[in-house]
């Protein structure tokens, strides 16, 4: 397998990889529906950089309640 077909199937599991950890993220915050596939949907239209503002941004609330 050539050096090129390689490094292909590294970046696009990098990129499924990524995504799949922003909607397990996603999955924890309190979201509509909409917001949801929104948030969902950056992750997805930006593969590299979307996942990370998803996490980093924190939409909605926590389904944990915290005690303050």
């Amino acid at each position: 397998m050539p050096a090129e077909a390689i490094i292909r199937v590294l970046i696009i599991l990098d990129v499924v990889s990524m995504a799949l950890l922003a909607i397990f993220y996603l999955r924890k915050r309190r979201l509509t529906w909409w917001e949801f596939c929104g948030w969902g949907l950056l992750a997805l239209m930006l593969p590299l950089v979307g996942p990370f503002l998803v996490i980093f941004l924190r939409p909605g609330r926590n389904h944990r309640n915290t005690a303050s």
